[in-house]
Protein backbone atom coordinates (compact mmCIF):
# COMPACT_ATOMS: atom_id res chain seq x y z
CA UNK A 1 0.00 0.00 0.00
CA UNK A 2 1.11 3.46 -0.84
CA UNK A 3 -0.10 4.98 2.67
CA UNK A 4 0.68 8.55 1.24
CA UNK A 5 -1.14 8.19 -1.45
CA UNK A 6 -4.05 6.69 0.76
CA UNK A 7 -4.14 9.26 3.28
CA UNK A 8 -4.11 11.92 0.41
CA UNK A 9 -7.33 10.34 -0.97
CA UNK A 10 -9.23 9.48 2.13
CA UNK A 11 -8.42 12.18 4.82
CA UNK A 12 -6.56 15.03 2.78
CA UNK A 13 -8.99 17.00 1.63
CA UNK A 14 -12.18 18.84 3.52
CA UNK A 15 -14.92 15.96 4.77
CA UNK A 16 -17.55 15.24 2.98
CA UNK A 17 -20.25 15.81 5.59
CA UNK A 18 -19.13 18.49 8.68
CA UNK A 19 -19.74 17.31 12.06
CA UNK A 20 -22.06 19.54 14.21
CA UNK A 21 -20.73 22.11 16.52
CA UNK A 22 -21.45 21.05 19.72
CA UNK A 23 -23.90 23.88 20.40
CA UNK A 24 -25.65 23.19 17.43
CA UNK A 25 -26.26 19.05 19.22
CA UNK A 26 -29.90 19.25 20.30
CA UNK A 27 -31.47 17.57 22.79
CA UNK A 28 -31.72 14.20 21.93
CA UNK A 29 -28.29 14.33 20.16
CA UNK A 30 -26.67 14.83 23.19
CA UNK A 31 -28.80 12.06 25.03
CA UNK A 32 -27.83 9.68 22.79
CA UNK A 33 -24.11 10.89 23.00
CA UNK A 34 -24.33 10.71 26.61
CA UNK A 35 -26.19 7.15 26.87
CA UNK A 36 -23.41 5.56 24.55
CA UNK A 37 -20.81 7.46 26.29
CA UNK A 38 -21.64 5.96 30.02
CA UNK A 39 -22.17 2.80 28.33
CA UNK A 40 -17.97 2.75 27.41
CA UNK A 41 -16.94 4.48 30.27
CA UNK A 42 -16.11 7.63 28.72
CA UNK A 43 -16.06 10.88 30.58
CA UNK A 44 -18.97 13.06 29.85
CA UNK A 45 -16.86 16.18 30.59
CA UNK A 46 -14.13 14.76 27.57
CA UNK A 47 -14.16 16.57 24.40
CA UNK A 48 -17.07 14.85 22.18
CA UNK A 49 -15.31 13.23 18.98
CA UNK A 50 -15.92 14.65 15.79
CA UNK A 51 -16.86 11.14 14.56
CA UNK A 52 -19.81 10.89 16.81
CA UNK A 53 -20.76 14.94 16.09
CA UNK A 54 -20.95 14.14 12.58
CA UNK A 55 -22.90 10.40 12.58
CA UNK A 56 -25.28 11.42 15.28
CA UNK A 57 -27.15 13.57 12.34
CA UNK A 58 -28.74 10.07 11.67
CA UNK A 59 -29.47 9.72 15.44
CA UNK A 60 -30.93 6.04 14.88
CA UNK A 61 -28.17 4.90 12.84
CA UNK A 62 -25.33 6.75 15.32
CA UNK A 63 -27.54 4.94 18.04
CA UNK A 64 -27.68 1.36 16.35
CA UNK A 65 -23.91 1.66 14.98
CA UNK A 66 -22.89 2.79 18.72
CA UNK A 67 -24.35 0.02 20.31
CA UNK A 68 -23.24 -2.78 18.17
CA UNK A 69 -19.53 -1.64 18.61
CA UNK A 70 -20.44 -1.56 22.79
CA UNK A 71 -21.70 -5.19 22.24
CA UNK A 72 -18.52 -6.03 20.74
CA UNK A 73 -16.28 -4.21 22.98
CA UNK A 74 -18.15 -6.13 25.59
CA UNK A 75 -17.90 -9.00 23.55
CA UNK A 76 -16.59 -12.53 24.11
CA UNK A 77 -14.01 -12.29 21.59
CA UNK A 78 -11.35 -11.08 23.90
CA UNK A 79 -10.19 -7.65 23.49
CA UNK A 80 -6.67 -8.23 22.58
CA UNK A 81 -7.90 -10.88 19.81
CA UNK A 82 -10.61 -8.48 19.13
CA UNK A 83 -8.32 -5.54 18.55
CA UNK A 84 -6.32 -8.05 16.32
CA UNK A 85 -9.53 -8.35 13.97
CA UNK A 86 -9.99 -4.95 14.26
CA UNK A 87 -7.25 -3.77 13.10
CA UNK A 88 -6.29 -5.98 10.13
CA UNK A 89 -10.06 -5.17 8.96
CA UNK A 90 -9.12 -1.56 8.96
CA UNK A 91 -5.51 -2.28 7.11
CA UNK A 92 -7.22 -4.02 4.55
CA UNK A 93 -10.06 -1.62 3.95
CA UNK A 94 -7.06 1.27 4.08
CA UNK A 95 -9.22 2.89 6.38
CA UNK A 96 -6.67 6.04 8.36
CA UNK A 97 -8.95 6.97 11.00
CA UNK A 98 -10.24 3.38 12.21
CA UNK A 99 -6.79 2.12 11.68
CA UNK A 100 -5.16 4.95 13.71
CA UNK A 101 -8.01 4.41 16.55
CA UNK A 102 -7.61 1.30 17.10
CA UNK A 103 -3.87 1.49 17.24
CA UNK A 104 -4.09 3.27 20.28
CA UNK A 105 -6.72 1.10 21.80
CA UNK A 106 -5.10 -2.01 20.30
CA UNK A 107 -2.07 -0.72 22.73
CA UNK A 108 -4.27 -0.39 26.31
CA UNK A 109 -5.36 -4.57 25.37
CA UNK A 110 -1.51 -5.68 25.62
CA UNK A 111 -0.43 -5.19 21.25
CA UNK A 112 2.95 -3.59 21.14
CA UNK A 113 4.03 -1.83 18.22
CA UNK A 114 6.39 -4.74 16.77
CA UNK A 115 2.83 -6.96 16.70
CA UNK A 116 1.09 -3.95 15.12
CA UNK A 117 3.45 -3.26 12.61
CA UNK A 118 3.18 -7.46 11.24
CA UNK A 119 -0.78 -7.12 11.52
CA UNK A 120 -0.37 -4.90 8.21
CA UNK A 121 1.76 -7.91 6.76
CA UNK A 122 -0.82 -9.99 7.60
CA UNK A 123 -1.57 -14.40 8.69
CA UNK A 124 1.45 -15.14 7.19
CA UNK A 125 4.08 -13.22 8.92
CA UNK A 126 6.47 -16.12 10.63
CA UNK A 127 6.24 -14.50 14.22
CA UNK A 128 2.47 -14.72 14.84
CA UNK A 129 1.67 -17.47 17.36
CA UNK A 130 -0.35 -20.42 15.38
CA UNK A 131 -3.86 -18.97 17.14
CA UNK A 132 -2.95 -15.28 16.35
CA UNK A 133 -2.33 -16.57 12.73
CA UNK A 134 -5.67 -18.22 12.09
CA UNK A 135 -7.73 -15.19 13.95
CA UNK A 136 -5.62 -13.01 10.96
CA UNK A 137 -6.11 -15.60 8.21
CA UNK A 138 -10.34 -15.51 9.43
CA UNK A 139 -10.20 -11.94 8.63
CA UNK A 140 -8.64 -12.28 5.39
CA UNK A 141 -10.61 -15.15 4.27
CA UNK A 142 -13.67 -13.18 5.52
CA UNK A 143 -12.91 -10.62 3.55
CA UNK A 144 -11.68 -12.16 0.20
CA UNK A 145 -14.15 -15.55 0.16
CA UNK A 146 -16.65 -13.91 2.49
CA UNK A 147 -16.61 -17.21 4.63
CA UNK A 148 -14.30 -18.95 6.74
CA UNK A 149 -12.35 -22.01 5.22
CA UNK A 150 -13.17 -25.82 6.68
CA UNK A 151 -8.82 -25.60 8.15
CA UNK A 152 -9.32 -22.28 9.32
CA UNK A 153 -12.63 -23.10 11.13
CA UNK A 154 -11.29 -25.84 12.59
CA UNK A 155 -8.44 -23.54 13.90
CA UNK A 156 -10.48 -21.40 15.69
CA UNK A 157 -13.09 -23.90 17.29
CA UNK A 158 -9.87 -24.80 19.13
CA UNK A 159 -9.41 -22.15 20.43
CA UNK A 160 -13.24 -20.51 20.83
CA UNK A 161 -16.86 -21.34 21.79
CA UNK A 162 -19.68 -21.52 19.34
CA UNK A 163 -20.71 -18.04 20.68
CA UNK A 164 -17.47 -16.73 19.71
CA UNK A 165 -17.61 -17.94 16.65
CA UNK A 166 -21.14 -16.16 15.77
CA UNK A 167 -19.13 -13.25 16.81
CA UNK A 168 -16.44 -13.26 15.05
CA UNK A 169 -17.96 -12.64 11.23
CA UNK A 170 -20.38 -10.04 12.98
CA UNK A 171 -17.33 -8.12 14.46
CA UNK A 172 -15.30 -8.26 10.95
CA UNK A 173 -18.38 -7.06 8.88
CA UNK A 174 -19.22 -4.25 11.97
CA UNK A 175 -15.78 -2.52 11.19
CA UNK A 176 -16.14 -3.27 7.38
CA UNK A 177 -19.48 -1.44 7.58
CA UNK A 178 -17.36 1.42 9.82
CA UNK A 179 -14.31 1.41 7.51
CA UNK A 180 -16.87 2.16 4.37
CA UNK A 181 -18.80 5.08 6.56
CA UNK A 182 -15.14 6.84 7.42
CA UNK A 183 -13.53 6.52 4.26
CA UNK A 184 -16.76 7.64 1.95
CA UNK A 185 -17.46 10.90 4.35
CA UNK A 186 -13.54 11.15 4.54
CA UNK A 187 -13.65 11.41 8.09
CA UNK A 188 -10.75 13.57 9.82
CA UNK A 189 -8.35 12.42 11.94
CA UNK A 190 -8.15 14.12 15.70
CA UNK A 191 -4.92 15.12 16.74
CA UNK A 192 -3.76 12.09 18.06
CA UNK A 193 -4.10 9.94 14.89
CA UNK A 194 -1.68 9.53 12.55
CA UNK A 195 -3.68 7.39 9.91
CA UNK A 196 -1.89 4.63 8.34
CA UNK A 197 1.39 5.46 9.64
CA UNK A 198 0.37 5.45 13.25
CA UNK A 199 1.62 2.68 14.99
Amino acid sequence: MDIKSRMDEVVGQEPRILPLEVGELDTDQLAVITSIRAAIGSATGEVIPEFFRTVVKHPALFRCQLETGIMHFRGLIPPRERELVVLRVAWLCQAPYEWGEHVEIAKRYGLHPDEIERITRGHADAEWSENDASILLGVEELMTNYALSDQTWSKLSAIWSEAQLLEFPMLVGAYVATAFQQNSIRMRLDSNNSGLSHR
